[in-house]
């Protein structure tokens, strides 16, 4: 049966300041514990601009202004070095503001429990209106706004989610049960955010490809939040959610869930229901956490750094049947980290990397590119992790030297040469794994390569239910161009025929006896 192929990819960040101090779990808990902390009052100070934020190389490589390998020129740190001819838009994307990120989040709403301060609203409408996705249509959605008197009753007196925009209060997410803790305004806050920035990826994803939307058969979701009630709390449905204020009114969809690992083991779902033949069009989309935001922000500020984590994450991508052009996704070729795998850096990394490899007869470095956990190191090492990307690659590498298919004089040029630098936000999901889809779809295409491994890890025990790790791979592959049809394929018809001649040459060699 023919694989199925990456048609296309989206991906999007989102610059919200405001929701680093007031949203964002490094902040909210300092002001829990420490309501006069220090850091919090710096926080501000230490808050890029919309500008720098799109100036920022890291960012330019995510929405595909620029490539990873384009990146290696910038000498770190990176934040301290401006991007010449930067743009809010890309190939791939988009960086949008906080203010028209807002104006999403009421446009995505269903049930009016976003309310936005009237001024507001108007200037905001102004700014969509000129947005390229945007239709006459999805603005009425924004409606004429509220009294900023009525927004300020509900965050005191209703325990509203209050949205801040340059410091001011211009909006607020209403609850939407009086007791009923998942559906409380902070979480249905949250899931707003990942309903909106999934929205724009998948808007992005479609108008950079030429897709017609309509031919969407199935969305899986795959980002770290979970909607739902007192009775079902992560019931979902994300998926449908995006679907609908697409427009994709073919879809239905699901909700993956998997912390980091999340959207590898979506795209490995999304390949096999292609594959099989059960659907034609599979978008695997995910929002972004506004949790994270800010999440090294004390280290950040300790370094007398800006506070890097100030953009949610979102992507899209489509998987589709086979067209004999873009990338397939080896579906015989998936690594898993299993129960019984264990938690070692080499056991990981054998289950996700050699393993899948042996079952295609490949070496290590018949992968020309390794995807990984994508982290921005300028956000990471600061805080004492270190460079995450490289570090797996060296894993790699040393395994690779272990099994005698890399010479050990050849492991520093081999995170060079199969590596990337990391460029992704630390959104959690976003990093593992999916950020370079978008490139090595053109680089399976376009470009000189011949299969790359998307990798992605996640850590299972962050939610105490188990101790366990968590891991899933795929190999892309370049097309080869021959694409299976029902005039090359087997028919059920052909297939008596061929039982049935072989039961008659059976019967002539018994008769002949």
């Amino acid at each position: 049966m023919s694989y199925a192929v990456v048609r296309g990819a989206g991906y999007v960040l989102i610059y919200t300041p405001d929701m680093i101090l007031h949203n964002g779990t490094t902040q909210t808990t300092e002001r829990h514990t420490n309501p006069d902390s220090d850091y919090l009052k710096k926080v501000p100070e230490h808050t890029r601009s919309f500008e720098q934020v799109i100036n920022y190389a890291p960012n330019q490589v995510y929405i595909g202004n620029l490539t990873p390998e384009e990146l290696r020129h910038y000498e770190m740190p990176w934040y301290d070095k401006d991007v010449a001819n930067a743009n809010r838009f890309g190939k791939f994307g988009e960086i949008m503001p906080q203010d028209e990120f807002i104006g999403m989040m009421k446009m995505s709403d269903a049930f009016d429990l976003v309310k936005l301060d009237r001024g507001f609203t108007a200037s905001v409408k102004e700014k969509l209106a000129k947005h390229p996705l945007f239709t006459d249509e999805e603005l009425v959605n924004l409606k004429e706004g509220e009294d900023l008197s009525e927004i300020e009753k509900f965050v005191k007196e209703q325990h509203a989610e209050a949205l801040y925009h340059e410091g001011k209060l211009v909006g607020c997410v209403k609850r939407a049960h009086d007791i009923d803790p998942n559906l409380n305004a902070h979480v249905l806050f949250e899931n707003l955010v990942v309903k909106a920035s999934g929205v724009l990826a998948f808007k992005h994803l479609i108008a950079k490809n030429n897709i017609d939307i309509k031919d969407i058969d199935y969305v899986i979701e795959c980002s770290e939040e979970a909607c739902g009630d007192m009775n079902q709390r992560g019931g979902g449905n994300f998926a449908k959610a995006i679907a609908e204020v697409v427009g994709a009114v073919n879809a239905t969809g699901s909700d993956t869930r998997g912390f980091c690992a999340a959207p590898t083991h979506a795209l490995i779902q999304a390949a096999a229901l292609v594959q099989s033949g059960v659907y034609n069009n599979v978008v695997l989309v995910a929002g972004g956490a506004t949790a994270k935001l800010g999440m090294n922000g004390k280290d950040h500020v300790k370094k007398g750094m800006p506070i890097l984590e100030d953009t949610l994450g979102g992507f899209a991508v489509l998987v589709s049947k086979n067209d004999g052009v873009n990338p397939v996704l080896r579906t015989d070729l998936v690594g898993r980290h299993t129960v019984g795998t264990g938690s070692s850096p080499q056991a990981v990394i054998t289950s996700l990397v050699a393993a899948p490899l042996d079952k295609g007869g490949l070496k290590i470095t018949d992968i020309d590119k390794y995807s990984v956990e994508m982290q921005n190191p300028d956000v990471t090492k600061p805080a004492g992790a270190g460079d995450v990307p490289e570090a797996n690659y060296k894993m790699i590498a040393a395994l690779g030297v272990k099994r005698n298919e890399l010479d050990r004089k050849d492991l520093a040029t081999f995170v060079e040469k199969h590596g990337m630098p990391g460029w992704a936000p630390t959104q959690g999901h976003i990093p593992s794994g999916v950020p370079y889809v978008g490139f090595a779809r053109e680089d399976l295409t376009e470009g000189s390569l011949n299969r790359a491994m998307i990798v992605g890890k996640g850590s299972l025990f962050l939610g105490r239910m188990t101790n366990q790790f968590d891991g899933v791979s795929i190999v892309m592959e370049r097309n080869t161009g021959k694409v299976e049809t029902k005039d090359t394929a087997v028919s059920q018809e052909q297939v008596k025929s061929f039982i049935a001649e072989a039961m008659r040459d059976f019967a002539s060699h018994l008769l002949g006896e």
